[in-house]
């Protein structure tokens, strides 16, 4: 599970610090502390903190299809920051995508998803980041092409995908399915990363929460899927994986390590709970991304017997031989929804770059996956992944040495 981190910019705010130029107010600390939870749930520190920055001061570059956004500095200092930010000017840009002088915030804040908090939880949120040390810094300019620079077509994007308005619990459901759906569907916005998009970036709504990409990942299919989604996934299960970063089934990998670490791991159980209750109640989806018949038919990979020599000359010793892993430590691979995503890019990066898992205070983490982009060429990497994909009663179609070559192209080009 992937959350759309990657792909957004989260909260904004307006300063009530002892600054030169503004006066110091009364603060409500139960308010902070609600306002924090909130913004910990949003993930805003992350995609408003670069690397090796001052957290929330912003800078960090957002990759989208049509270029990179840098996040905007969201402390309270009053040149670079959001300090001369009121209470309705920060309502506004949650939940109508409009900074405090109209003009149109890329969606690539997650906007779209914001709009459904109640005006209490985005003032908490306000009153939250109103206390954080205000830190003089400019974002970098967006490097976006043409037409994508003009914000004016913004509008136009939100006439034809964005409707404003506040969650609206729906009374045939039970307490905790509504607090599920107002969190996914809102502070959490997990579907801007987990729901394919169109052409023009917007999430299609028809396909919501089947699985998408986002930073060059692919965030798994969260519905009720057998292949790749949630079917197997007991509710404590999920909360689980949520709180922790892994559970019997899997561990957090990619972007999702850094939302397990700087966000879910933070819910509180009952939280979990209900995100895991409102997930378990969508419906199967199908598949999010359809095979490329092309790929298949003139460059799959279907040397099995191959893909099994190369997954027990490097797999085997941490995976084991029946796929299933070592229980706490080395997550299965039968019936993974990584191994069997939709689309494999994920799968690739992981053999490729290798990684390690998320670690936090309830389940610290002491091992990482190796790098294989050396040792294993494109060929090899895609009959692995298919014997994978096709193992133990996995059912995933065969990976190219195309798709491969894509993915292994694109972190090159990624690397500084």
């Amino acid at each position: 599970m992937m959350r759309a981190r990657a792909s957004g910019l989260h909260c904004w705010a307006a300063a009530i610090l002892l600054v030169a130029e503004v006066p110091a107010v009364a603060r409500d600390d139960a308010e902070v502390a609600r306002g924090r939870y909130l913004a910990q749930i949003g993930d805003c520190e992350t995609c408003h903190t670069d690397s090796g920055g001052k957290p929330f001061a912003g800078s960090r570059a957002i990759p989208t299809p049509f270029g990179t956004i840098y996040s905007r500095n969201i402390t309270p200092d009053a040149t670079t920051g959001i300090g001369g930010w009121s209470d309705e000017d920060f309502y506004r840009a949650l939940h109508e995508g409009l900074d405090r002088n109209g003009e149109h915030l890329y969606p690539a804040f997650p906007y779209p998803w914001f709009t459904k908090l109640s005006r209490a939880d985005v003032h908490s949120i306000k009153v939250y980041l109103d206390t954080l040390p205000a830190i003089d810094k400019k974002a970098p300019p967006n490097e976006l092409a043409l037409p994508a620079r003009s914000r004016r077509l913004v509008g136009a994007w939100n006439r034809l995908f964005f409707k404003a308005g506040e969650f609206h619990a729906d009374p045939d459901k039970p307490a905790a399915w509504n607090r599920g759906a107002y969190l996914v569907e809102g502070a959490a916005h997990c579907g801007a990363c987990h729901s394919p998009k169109n052409i023009a970036g917007a999430i299609e709504n028809e396909r919501a929460f089947q699985g998408g990409v986002g930073e060059y990942w692919f965030a798994a299919d969260l519905t009720g899927s057998a292949l790749g989604g949630l079917s197997e996934w007991s509710i404590e299960e999920i909360a689980t994986y949520l709180k922790t970063g892994a559970n019997v089934r899997t561990r957090a990998t990619g972007p999702m390590v850094e939302v397990i670490q700087m966000s879910t791991s933070h819910l509180s159980d009952e939280d979990a709970r209900a995100i895991a209750t409102y997930l378990k109640d969508l419906p199967n989806g199908g598949s999010a991304v359809k095979p490329r018949q092309d790929r298949v038919a003139d460059h799959a990979i279907s040397n099995h017997d191959s893909g099994r020599n190369l997954y027990l000359d490097n797999c085997v010793a941490c995976h084991m031989q029946n796929g299933e892993g070592q229980r706490d430590v080395f997550p299965a691979l039968k019936g993974s929804a990584i191994a069997q995503g939709k689309n494999p890019a994920t799968a690739i990066r992981l053999i490729l770059g290798g990684g390690a898992a998320a670690s936090t205070s309830v389940n610290p983490n002491r091992f990482a996956m190796p790098a294989f982009a050396g040792k294993l060429d494109d060929n090899d990497i895609a009959e692995l992944i298919s014997y994978v994909r096709q193992a133990w009663g996995n059912s995933a179609a065969n990976v190219s040495r195309r798709d491969v070559a894509d993915v292994r192209g694109q972190m090159r080009a990624q690397t500084p």
